[in-house]
């Protein structure tokens, strides 16, 4: 879906040398949460609840205002404390009173209230500010993409510093009011559901809530012109997919994929437990990119995944996010196994059960496909570091992990555990080893060594995941499923740029 924003090593040095003396006093928080993987990303000393995003975007000339508020509760006393934006603040208030702010780095905004704050005290931020997004550079580069008729955000691991000021790491997730207005004609597409819309003076405003706990990379935003549809699942739940209007000769194939998306949620639901938000649907926007990343309750695809037809695997490995990824996010960016592994699992479980080759088929093949000298086994899933992070082997030999892991339980006790893992971290976040723990406990069976040999050892294991489990001669080289092509076709979807 994605791939790295930062080259973390200069930047650990760069971020250690900027913090200001005062920073080590014990009253500021930090400027990063301590992901190593991204050192600037998110910051300490205190934990957001809600987001409530009052914006207005002219596409013409590219300007954003904005008006953030930002509910908080401290997890250390305050004298500072900063959020991670890019754009120009005009404002900030703290508790309804102004404070004062400056700009550290290229993503730090440094917020001082009137008096310091205590710890474990609700906390009221407010920030007005304005720009144009696509013109602001972080590590080089804007997430914000300028479309013939609107804008996107939407990237991973980092989107939002180039719309709206937040603690920007999926440990500290909240839920959203998202306002935004945009002149007549034009639509806002974002997460969740779709409160209301109103039009005044030329300009119609759309007002989404996402009530569920979500992490800043998940949220989007989509500013265009589209072809909007609705429906509801069995369930009662909103499903809204939105097209642009410009998708020339993709827009058939795009609709063939992502209409089908409740049918798969609901096959989905029946591997991994109810779905666990409060709305479905996924949107295609006229870009030139060729990614596809799982915003929370709306998917994002680029037409590039349907320019040789239909594919209703992006749309599995979106929708399977939103149970590994979404309501389960990562503790730290080097537990991404946890995300993709499991989407590239649930693509090989789609294949099984539309007859087009078996996840044990699957495995066989893509092992083979790999040899020892092969570099793909030099990257390691449980921790592959930030510069392989979105590497196709965490993907692939993600899936391998979980199909070693298969042979070893038996089905039974292996779909118990893919349906129990999202029940029991449910809108939380948590670690490879957590998995690795839980899978154990759950089981009853040692499964430290079987996993780290898969997801931690730098080599090729002695046999594949399938045919060393089922006596094949390993050498032999595997018939190619029929799914193969398509699944594939969506290795893209982790190439954003």
């Amino acid at each position: 879906m994605h791939r790295r924003l930062i080259a973390p090593s200069a930047l650990a040095v760069s971020l250690l040398l900027a913090v200001p003396a005062s920073a080590a006093g014990g009253t500021a928080g930090a400027p990063g949460i301590g992901d190593p993987y991204y050192p600037a990303s998110g910051n300490g000393g205190y934990d957001v609840s809600h987001y409530d995003l009052r914006l207005k975007y002219q596409p013409s000339t590219d300007l954003l205002e904005g008006t953030a508020t930002i509910l908080a509760t401290t997890t250390q006393e305050l004298s500072r404390f900063n959020l991670d934006f890019g754009l120009d603040v005009s404002e900030v208030r703290v508790n309804g009173k102004k404070a004062g702010h400056t700009k550290t780095g290229e993503q730090e905004l440094e917020i001082t209230p009137a008096a310091p704050l205590a710890k474990g005290k609700a906390v009221s931020v407010v920030v007005r500010y304005a720009g144009k997004p696509s013109e602001v550079k972080i590590n080089g580069w804007t997430s914000w993409v300028r479309t013939p008729d609107g804008a996107v955000a939407a990237q991973e691991p980092e989107s939002a510093a180039w719309w709206y000021p937040s603690n920007d790491h999926p440990l500290d997730k909240a839920t959203y009011d998202i306002s935004v207005s945009v002149p007549d004609g034009l639509q806002a597409i974002s997460n969740g559901t779709l409160q209301s819309q109103s039009s005044k003076l030329g300009w119609t405003r759309f007002n989404w809530r996402s009530a569920k706990p979500q992490a800043t990379y998940l949220t989007t935003l989509a500013v265009g012109k589209f072809d909007i549809t609705t429906d509801t699942t069995s369930d009662g739940l909103p499903v809204i997919n939105a097209y642009s209007k410009d998708l020339g000769a993709n827009a058939g194939a795009a609709r063939a994929s992502i209409e089908r998306s409740t049918e798969v949620a609901e096959w989905l639901s029946e591997i991994y437990g109810p779905y666990p938000f409060e709305a479905l649907g996924g949107y295609a926007p006229n870009v030139t990119s060729g990614f596809a990343l799982e915003t929370q309750t709306r998917p994002f695809y680029s037409p590039k995944q349907f320019a040789n037809g239909a594919n209703v695997q992006v749309v599995v490995h979106e929708l399977a996010h939103q149970w590994y990824g979404d309501s389960v996010s990562v503790k730290g960016w080097k537990d991404i196994w946890i995300n993709e592994g499991f989407a590239r699992y649930s693509q090989w479980l789609w294949s099984e059960k539309e007859g087009e080759g078996t996840a044990q088929e699957l495995a066989d093949y893509t092992y083979a496909q790999h040899p020892a000298d092969d570099p793909f086994w030099q990257v390691k899933p449980g921790d592959p570091g930030p510069d392989n992070q979105f590497d196709a082997a965490v993907y692939d030999r993600g899936a391998l992990a979980l199909q070693a892991l298969r042979n070893e339980l038996g089905d039974e006790s292996f779909f118990a555990l893919l349906k129990g893992w999202p029940a029991e971290h449910a809108y939380g976040n948590a670690s490879v080893s957590d998995f690795v723990a839980y899978a154990e406990r759950v089981s009853g069976k040692p499964l430290a060594s079987l996993l780290d040999t898969w997801l931690f050892q730098p080599v090729r294991p002695e046999a594949p995941a399938a045919a060393g489990a089922r006596g094949l001669n390993a050498t032999a080289e595997p018939a190619r499923p029929a799914s193969w092509k398509r699944i594939a076709a969506t290795d893209s979807v982790h190439d954003r740029r």
